[in-house]
């Protein structure tokens, strides 16, 4: 293309506004145009892919397995205007299935995909990935929130604005992972003299040592926080419904995925019973996970993560069906960097009916090779005002990565 990105960049994102607005609707009316021509010739000219190796401070519990270390993959999609989309996968395989072997493997695939195709064509690409949504959701989110990205860079706003958000403020918990009583108890202390009002407990190794735990950290938080606590289809039915009946006396919040994911009808038997609410999350995946869960009225909430849904627009699309059905949602995440904890963020900050959050999977790494981003300080989060994700790769940490 002639036009210099600089160009490019005020034409689609701010020409309205700099070219004339109030003057009268021809000049607008011409730019817009100008726009949506420039726009329709923008096209994907290459995509980079790099192993996203970030160390652990210590390994990561939870009831169905334990994660070493961040193994992710880190996609970069370059347009012919010069603007590139970063995008985050994020493989945790207790939970989706994934390595980072499997997501470098599938984000090959997809660069043939999308390459020589129009960035902005978001829906038509995602739906055109098939098949390597239900193996590689979480290769599939790193490329749709690479396209969000330059879709946001191009429009000259963050992408909360550019999904009608107002709220770049919000809370969110923090995790202990499964440990000893005792440990867990001095961890979820260390988090409130941080700052943080609200706890994330791990649990679902067995009744008594859950009950323990939780004992243990109202023992040492007092009850003026909250806390949630998390089983990871640790129980069954019958086990998760006296458990729960048993920990109504520490004031739960609520409980993410009781029971098996398969388990529908367990995880609506539960929610029957229990005197804390239950969120699904396992369970819940994609859109059509959402609607079987509604049409089955098997949960108070939904756990929206980006890494499970595959993506940006699947999880709006989640979102907006609880809202119909007049659910309130999380937004959660595994052990991602900041890079895709803020492409969540912008999520949360879009839906009112998104009112918890758990965006604390960067708090376990060694380092944060992420520059820009949400900001993530005693319990609060604030997206960046930036266009797109509004964070970036630091450059000297991006050299030391494998490309593939």
């Amino acid at each position: 293309m002639a036009m210099s990105r600089k160009n490019f960049l005020k034409i689609l994102g701010l020409g309205f506004l700099s070219t004339g607005a109030g003057k009268g609707l021809s000049k607008p009316a011409a730019s817009l145009e100008k726009a949506k021509a420039e726009a329709s010739k923008l096209k994907i000219t290459g995509v980079d892919i790099y192993a996203f190796d970030i160390p652990l401070i210590e390994p990561f519990k939870i009831s169905i397995g334990t994660v070493y270390a961040a193994n992710d993959v880190l996609v970069m999609i370059h347009t012919d205007a010069g603007v590139v989309g970063l995008g985050e996968a994020c493989p945790f395989a207790p939970i989706t299935g994934e390595t980072q072997e499997m997501n470098l493997a599938a984000a090959k695939g997809l660069r043939e995909i999308v390459l020589g195709k129009s960035p902005l064509a978001i829906e038509s690409l995602v739906h055109g990935f098939g098949p390597f949504l239900h193996s590689n959701p979480s290769a599939v989110a790193a490329f749709d929130t690479a396209l969000y990205d330059i879709l946001g860079k191009v429009a000259g706003l963050p992408l909360y604005r550019l999904f009608g958000g107002d709220k770049p403020s919000f809370g969110t918990d923090i995790t202990t992972d499964l440990d000893e009583p005792e440990k867990m108890a001095a961890k979820a202390a260390e988090f409130v003299g941080r700052g943080f009002d609200t706890i994330k407990i791990k649990v679902g190794q067995g009744q008594e040592i859950d009950l323990r735990r939780l004992e243990a950290i109202r023992q040492a938080i007092g009850y003026e926080r909250k806390i949630r606590i998390d089983a990871n289809q640790g129980w069954t039915p019958p086990l998760a419904i006296d458990t729960l009946k048993k920990m109504e006396k520490f004031q739960v919040q609520f409980v993410e995925q009781p029971v098996l994911a398969s388990d529908l009808a367990g995880l609506k038997a539960v929610h029957a019973a229990s005197p804390i609410p239950v969120m699904a999350d396992e369970a819940l995946f994609y859109p059509a996970d959402a609607l079987k869960l509604i049409k089955a009225e098997a949960c108070a909430y939904f756990n929206i993560k980006l890494m499970k849904a595959g993506g940006l627009l699947n999880m709006m699309k989640i979102a907006h069906l609880a809202d119909a059905a007049n659910m309130l949602c999380m937004v959660g995440c595994m052990i991602d960097s900041r890079l895709g904890l803020t492409a969540a963020a912008h999520v949360v900050a879009s839906n009112r009916n998104i009112v918890f959050a758990d965006l604390d999977g960067h708090n376990s790494h060694t380092i944060d090779p992420v520059v820009g981003g949400m900001l993530f300080e005693k319990g609060q989060i604030t997206v960046p005002e930036l266009p797109g994700i509004g964070a970036d790769v630091d450059p000297a940490f991006l050299k030391k990565l494998k490309k593939i």
